[in-house]
């Protein structure tokens, strides 16, 4: 398969000198504080330092706001193999089947633990109560809140952490870059409007910095998610791994002049149809599952009969479930389409797909080593190899519980055996022989017209015609902007998403082929030959 390499334009994105900027020395360094951060906190070892960054709310998260459920083998007529197959078969050739295996074995027992963190799970007869999503052959999605699953297991898993007192968070701090030296990644450089730049030194750092969904027009994924831990990887010199595999949810609430929403899997799992403007049920035409197939070929069957109608999205139609079944199972929906006039239980709910989860990231092994010594990752920003092309609904959560344990375990051993060490690594930002141009770009249109093309061009189906027009365009645009200083999360964040984007989109040109979620119309059948990973690196 092929091994990309593209050069960024800046190692660091600001210039700093060590003698001027304040220091701090933890033994372990977190970035994120979604699922994957979090329950890595919750592993290291009690003796040691632990500081956490996020550069939002320590509750805010993609993680938070996923709806659905975790998927884990709980009823004893389901099995483990079950869930090994219904996931490889969702991945379409791509999945790494050890990878598979181990993270859904692990299944049962950490959604137990999470149990025992606090978390209020939904309950039936006494038991965890479950249900289906598309892809999955049995019952096995554990919710919690009806539709607010992640709401109530980010909320233990935070009292948790909390609770430990071994473990500070740090709010509204943004990471600028990775700190190396000597080929190891050495801590994180770090802003916040109150003491600027910091520089974080920490024996081990673990990446959970979520996704990037905010690099198209159309998307599930909160402000935050901007791609902003691919880029600081992928700079500090680790391997990303399988980034043309963005996954677009099919069902986002589509109301003009809105910001997006989604509806979650599990409202198809409960019943509800896809119908056309016409009324026409639609699903059967594209795959014997109907409703209940994978995203995405939900999300591709929904692109073709928009096209056909010529109306701007399909409908969710709950009209034929009970009242009763509706409201307990997904209140927060409910709530947010009577903000719009609509109840899902006389309304048909308008409804396309935008870009959902970042299956593509920084490459890391069964422990949650990344190509680049002394850094670890865990959760959306990573390619562990669980979903292959195409991640089976409700696997998320799974996966970032799994790899949260394994990064924060494998950091913490580290990092007992690294002598504690407070000189200061002498270190140099690539800005010292250049003045930067002045800051002095409309930033806010510039991301709107970034995410505008890489929903036309890298986003449900793609093409070579596109796809070269795009890394044109994105190059355009960064020859510009990486030319500039930014003292402002949002000028770092673009930095980021045009890096991305320009990764995101080398790497479907090189993979000449239909797999998964990556369509390809100039070349719409799988290819034997590309069942490997599409690898790209800065080296």
């Amino acid at each position: 398969m092929p091994a990309l390499h593209y050069a960024p334009r800046r190692r660091y994105l600001v210039r700093f000198d060590p003698k001027r900027v304040p220091h701090i020395f933890t033994d372990v360094l977190i970035l994120g504080t979604g699922i994957a951060g979090v329950r890595a906190a919750l592993e290291v070892d009690p003796t040691q330092r632990v500081v956490m960054i996020t550069k939002d709310r320590v509750d805010f998260s993609n993680s938070a706001w996923a709806q659905g459920g975790i998927a884990g083998v709980l009823d004893p007529a389901d099995d483990v193999q079950n869930h090994v197959h219904d996931t490889i078969v969702a991945g379409a050739g791509l999945c790494d089947e050890h990878v598979v295996q181990e993270v859904v074995q692990a299944a049962p027992a950490l959604i137990r633990e999470l149990v025992s963190y606090g978390a209020n799970f939904d309950r039936k007869d006494g038991d965890i109560a479950l249900t289906m999503e598309g892809g999955h052959s049995h019952p096995r999605i554990a919710h919690a809140l009806g539709d607010a699953t992640g709401k109530e297991v980010m909320r233990a898993l935070i009292e948790t952490v909390r609770g430990a007192n071994k473990t500070e968070i740090w709010e509204r701090t943004f990471v600028i870059d990775l700190l190396t030296h000597n080929g190891e990644c050495k801590g994180a450089i770090v802003w916040n409007p109150e003491h600027g730049k910091s520089f974080v030194w920490a024996k081990q750092t673990i990446l959970a910095t979520g996704g990037a969904g905010r690099l198209f027009r159309e998307t599930t994924n909160p402000d935050i998610a901007t791609a902003d831990g691919h880029a600081l990887a992928y700079r500090a010199g680790a391997e990303l791994r399988d980034m043309e595999m963005m996954q677009f949810h099919p069902t986002v609430l589509y109301i003009a002049g809105s910001s997006r929403h989604l509806i979650s899997e599990a409202v198809r799992g409960e019943g509800a149809y896809l119908v056309d403007v016409t009324g026409h049920r639609f699903m059967s035409e594209y795959d014997a599952r109907g409703e209940l197939a994978p995203r995405d070929i939900v999300s591709r069957a929904i692109t073709s009969q928009m096209e056909k109608t010529r109306h701007p999205c399909v409908y969710l139609d709950l009209t034929h479930l009970p009242d009763e079944l509706i409201h307990r199972r997904f209140p927060h929906i409910s709530q947010v389409c009577r903000e719009f006039g609509l109840d899902l239980t006389t309304d048909r709910i308008p409804v396309r797909p935008g870009a959902h989860y970042m299956i593509g990231g920084v490459t890391v092994d069964l422990e949650g080593r990344t190509t680049l010594p002394g850094l670890w990752a865990a959760g959306e920003a990573t390619s562990t190899g669980l979903h292959g092309a195409n991640r089976l609904a409700s696997n998320s959560l799974l996966e970032g519980l799994y790899y949260g344990l394994q990064a924060g375990r494998g950091a913490s051993q580290a990092a007992l055996g690294i002598p504690d060490d407070f000189r200061i690594t002498p270190l140099e930002s690539d800005w010292s022989n250049m003045n930067p141009e002045r800051d002095d770009l409309n930033l806010v249109d510039l991301q709107n017209s970034l995410s505008a093309i890489m929903w036309r061009n890298v986003g449900i189906r793609r093409d070579e015609e596109g796809l070269a027009a795009a890394v044109s365009q994105v190059d355009f645009w960064d020859r510009y902007v990486s030319r500039r200083e930014f003292n402002s999360t949002t000028g770092w964040e673009l930095q980021n998403m045009l890096l991305v984007a320009r990764l995101m989109s080398e790497s479907a040109r090189a993979r000449h082929e239909s797999r998964g979620v990556h369509y390809r119309s100039d070349f719409p059948e799988p290819d034997p030959q590309f069942t490997g990973h599409v690898t790209i690196s800065a080296t």
